[in-house]
C-alpha cells in the first residue's frame, strides 16, 4: 500500500528539519561573541530576578499588584474572559504535562533526537527553577476580598508557573522552529501559536486573578533564564559530534 500525501509532507518536514539542524552552525569568532552576549544577558537576568524575589518577599510590591490586578480586570467581556481561559488551560496539569510530552515524542519521531532531548531537558528545568523558588517564597495568591479570582489555587504564588512553563519551554520550541525551519505558513503558524501563548499568558494570569503582577513578571524572568540556559546547552551539544544529526543525501531524497 503507497504512502498517503501526509505521509510525505510529514517526512518532508522532519527531514528540512534535521538537515537545518545539521547544518545550525556558526563561524567560532561568531559563536565566541554571541556567547559573552548570552552570558551577559543572563547574568542580567538574574540580578533582576534577585532583585524582584527581594522585593516580592519584603511586601514591597503589593501595593502596585493590587492596582495593576484591578485595572486589568476593569476589561468585561464573555470574548476576553474566554480567551483569557483558553490561553491559560494548556498551562494546568495535566494538560502541560500531557502537552509537553507529546512535542518531545513528535521531535522525536521526526528524527531530532538531539532537539527532543534539549526540550525534555527545557522542561523540566523550567519546572525545577520555579518549584524552588516557590518553596523559597511562599507567597500567598491574590484573595476573593481583594479581586476578582476566577480560579482558586493552594500553591505559592511567585512565582507564575504557567508563565515559567511558557517562557522556558514553549519558548525553546518557538526557538526550534525558527531556527530549523524554512520560511513558510507552516513555520509561520507555529511561530504565531507559541509567541501568542507567551506573550498573552501574563495578562491571562492577572486578569484572572491567581498572580499578582509581580508573580507573572519574575516568571518572565525566570523562564527567560531557564530558556538561555536550555539554548545554550543545546547549542553547546549541537557542536558534539556524538549529538549530530544524520542528514539525507541526495539519492535518499530522490
Amino acid at each position: 500500500m503507497g504512502e498517503s500525501k501526509s505521509d510525505h509532507s510529514a517526512a518532508g518536514i522532519g527531514e528540512a528539519a534535521q538537515q537545518a539542524a545539521g547544518a545550525e552552525t556558526t563561524s567560532p569568532p561568531i559563536q565566541r561573541l554571541l556567547s559573552r552576549r548570552s552570558q551577559l544577558a543572563l547574568l542580567l537576568l538574574i540580578a533582576a530576578f534577585v532583585g524582584l524575589t527581594a522585593l516580592v518577599a519584603s511586601t514591597s510590591t503589593q501595593g502596585v499588584d493590587l492596582s495593576i490586578t484591578r485595572a486589568v480586570q476593569t476589561v468585561s467581556s464573555p470574548f476576553v474572559g474566554s480567551l483569557m481561559a483558553v490561553i491559560s488551560w494548556p498551562g494546568y496539569v495535566p494538560q502541560s504535562i500531557v502537552i509537553a510530552a507529546l512535542i518531545v515524542l513528535l521531535l522525536y519521531g521526526f528524527g531530532l533526537r538531539w532537539e527532543a532531548l534539549a526540550a525534555l531537558i527545557a522542561g523540566v528545568l523550567q519546572q525545577v527553577l520555579n518549584l524552588l523558588i516557590k518553596d523559597s517564597i511562599h507567597r500567598a495568591r491574590p484573595s476573593a476580598d481583594l479581586v476578582h479570582v476566577l480560579l482558586t489555587l493552594h500553591s505559592s504564588s511567585f512565582p507564575s508557573g504557567h508563565v515559567t512553563f511558557y517562557v522556558g519551554f514553549f519558548g525553546f520550541i518557538f526557538f526550534l522552529a525558527f531556527t530549523l525551519l524554512k520560511p513558510s505558513w507552516k513555520r509561520t503558524l507555529l511561530l504565531g501559536i507559541f509567541g501568542g501563548l507567551i506573550l498573552l499568558i501574563g495578562v491571562s494570569r492577572i486578569y484572572r486573578g491567581e498572580h499578582w503582577a509581580s508573580d507573572v513578571i519574575g516568571a518572565y524572568l525566570l523562564g527567560s533564564i531557564a530558556l538561555a540556559t536550555s539554548i545554550q546547552l543545546y547549542r553547546w551539544g549541537k557542536a558534539r559530534a556524538l549529538v549530530r544529526q544524520p542528514v539525507a543525501s541526495e539519492k535518499d531524497r530522490a
